[in-house]
């Protein structure tokens, strides 16, 4: 007897045909087994669904009051105030397009207005008489990546304080009170802010506080985008676009340089002027607030007054209230 011939007889026994049933129907479970998985567990596309990481959530500023954003005035010196000392000179971000905010002299070819003059004051409190300062002109878009990056020691600017700009840089108390205003031709019929704007184009500066104004608004109008708010009057006076919307103090600026313009309807929110600076420069953010209280100080006769008689009144009128009151956050 071969041992091929005692594997058969074994198989042909009882043990032998139950196995083989058995074999049989496992084989017919594991072959049903993929269809089973493809109809009752979840879709390929659940199932990619379900691998992929859940989203990050979406960054927002926290709740905040931006008039009382700044930590209150001291004169101690920190790492900040000594790095400028060391250096020898403030760099300050600013804007040298705006007339009567910050431009250049045609006579003496030095920057001169409303922001340069305070720009000017925090320099001479942490530098002495003959301070010096660095200007870097700058669109709105790159104001916070140059605060950031410490390329800039401060940002007069006609920046906004908003609870959005918090999260990525520091502010000073306000230093100015202001809104947005459209700014027209004196032969349009724009009125103000309102259903006639509907499928006109309106021209603001990329990475101004105008842009979500006029995305939220409702109108209907169509958003031009350029570097500056000076771009956008070259393209209103080339009736590019129909109007340019901008802080009714930018506006002014851009009338009294061509006086085919006119600003239309109310002022359409408030606007917060503060000077911007590193958040982690919590030593120069409160030497800047020591600067401005000084600077509102005097009355009639403070820094501030003398300055906006100087730059403003002629196109903003009078300002009987004087600067805004200061505020902080401790």
């Amino acid at each position: 007897m071969t041992a091929g011939s005692g594997s058969e007889r074994r198989g042909r026994g009882p043990l032998g045909g139950r196995l083989a049933l058995w074999l049989m129907l496992m084989a017919a479970v594991f072959a049903a087994a993929p269809a089973a998985a493809v109809t009752a567990g979840p879709s390929a596309e659940a199932r990619v669904r379900a691998a992929r990481p859940p989203a990050a959530p979406v960054a927002r500023a926290p709740a905040c009051d931006p008039r009382r954003a700044s930590p209150r005035p001291d004169r101690v010196d920190g790492e900040a105030v000594r790095r400028i000392r060391e250096r020898g000179h403030l760099v300050a971000g600013v804007d040298l397009n705006s007339y009567l905010w910050a431009s250049l002299d045609q006579d003496a070819q030095e920057p001169s207005g409303f922001d340069i003059d305070i720009v000017r004051a925090i320099a001479r409190d942490i530098l002495g008489p003959k301070a010096t300062v660095r200007f870097v002109s700058m669109p709105p878009a790159q104001r916070i990546p140059r605060l950031q990056n410490r390329q800039v020691d401060v940002i007069v600017r006609t920046m906004s304080i908003t609870c959005e700009r918090l999260v990525d840089v520091a502010f000073s108390s306000v230093y100015f009170e202001t809104g947005h205003r459209l700014l027209v031709p004196q032969d349009s019929e724009l009125t103000g802010f309102d259903s006639k704007l509907r499928g006109r184009r309106v021209c603001l500066s990329k990475g101004s506080s105008a842009s979500d104004l006029l995305k939220n608004s409702g109108t209907g109008a169509v958003a031009v985008e350029t570097a500056s708010h000076l771009d956008c009057l070259v393209e209103l006076q080339q009736r590019n676009v129909d109007a340019v919307l901008t802080h009714a103090t930018l506006a002014a600026g851009l009338a009294a340089q061509d006086p085919t313009l006119r600003m239309v309807g109310p002022l359409l929110d408030t606007s917060l002027y503060g000077v911007a600076m590193n958040k982690g420069d919590t030593d120069l953010v409160r030497r800047v607030n020591a600067v401005l209280e000084d600077y509102r100080a005097g009355g009639s006769a403070s820094p501030w007054m003398v300055s906006y008689n100087k730059w403003l009144a002629p196109t903003l009128g009078a300002n009987p209230q004087g600067p805004p009151a200061a505020a902080y956050a401790d």
